[in-house]
């Protein structure tokens, strides 16, 4: 294998396990990079590796402090690009703004646009991301978007376990898709909770659970959760409608200061997350349980590097 056909996958600061875990799987070395973050708040990076005509891959998830980590995800990609690289793809397993998908209320900004449109202006080629808030966020761009689901890694852990009878849950009427596409994977019925947040202090309230789970084990999904408010106000009303034991999924657990203490006081027996955010506010709850999502990312990102198809990585 010739130098230019040799991988180079490179570590944001945001995601070195990920990045580590991923390289693991393909049978090569993360490539070498280095970022300072200064006294003045100026933030510079530096690319340790010869990229001249090579397909490069930036790995890094937005995650907390997520402004810090755009800014030098974009000034990476511009160096990649000043330095002769032939491709550079941003690999962004978690991609934080997609909740700033739509101008809902007056007078505010279409986060995730922004940002797409940012990444494009830094000279991006193509861009990698799981779980996305909003498919349609894809649109968004002008570049290829490959939008991966944790579905796999997610589905074959719960398959273990579903010796009764379960319903997949979805915490409100945005995330049905996504329970349906589970349900089908695991052979269980879909239920909808109808949620309402009434402001922004990140409070839920379920109104109704839409569908049957008295005496049936309920498995939550959702793309991601933060406070885990949505997932446990849905817990606790799954409880009152009787179900059983309640368990709970998300791709990405952002989980601030404060969420480990709610989960452990809450109905959910356990909850499981992919990796893609390294950062943490706080030691996570003892009902988290952690399986990686480095084997789909390493396999898209060989596909892309091979030029062949991706799409079968796509299925819910």
């Amino acid at each position: 294998m010739s130098t230019k056909d040799q991988l180079l996958i490179f570590p944001g600061s945001a995601s070195p396990s990920f990045t580590r875990a991923v390289c693991k799987q393909l049978r090569i070395r993360p490539g070498r990079c280095q970022s300072r973050h200064f006294s003045e708040g100026n933030t510079f990076v530096q690319v340790g590796e010869n990229v001249r005509g090579r397909d490069v891959f930036l790995v890094q998830s937005l995650s907390f402090p997520v402004n810090d980590h755009l800014v030098e995800m974009l000034f990476y990609i511009d160096a990649f690009k000043r330095a002769s690289a032939k491709s550079v793809t941003a690999v962004i397993p978690f991609f934080s703004y997609g909740k700033g998908d739509k101008k809902d209320e007056p007078r505010v900004s279409i986060r995730a646009r922004v940002v797409a449109d940012c990444l494009e202006a830094a000279g991006v080629d193509r861009i990698v991301t799981m779980d996305l808030h909003a498919p349609q966020i894809q649109g968004f761009f002008r570049i290829p978007v490959d939008h991966l689901y944790a579905l796999p890694v997610i589905a074959a852990y719960f398959r273990k376990k579903m010796n009764t009878e379960w319903v997949v849950v979805a915490p409100d009427v945005g995330a049905a898709g996504m329970a349906n596409a589970y349900a089908h994977a695991l052979g269980a019925k879909t239920v909808i909770a109808e949620k309402v947040r009434r402001d922004h202090n990140e409070k839920a309230v379920v109104e109704r659970i839409i569908g049957h789970v008295a005496g049936k084990n309920a498995l939550l999904v959702d793309d991601f959760t933060i406070t885990g408010g949505t997932l446990i106000a849905t817990a606790e009303r799954l409880k009152k409608e009787k179900a059983n034991d309640i368990y709970a999924a998300v791709a990405h657990g952002v989980f601030t200061a404060g969420t480990a203490k709610k989960i452990d006081a809450s109905p959910i027996k356990e909850l499981i997350m992919t990796d893609t955010i390294e950062h943490q506010f706080e030691p996570p709850s003892k009902k988290v349980r952690v399986v990686s999502a480095a084997s789909l990312f390493a396999k898209a990102i060989q596909s892309i590097h091979r030029q062949t198809s991706v799409s079968a990585l796509f299925t819910k």
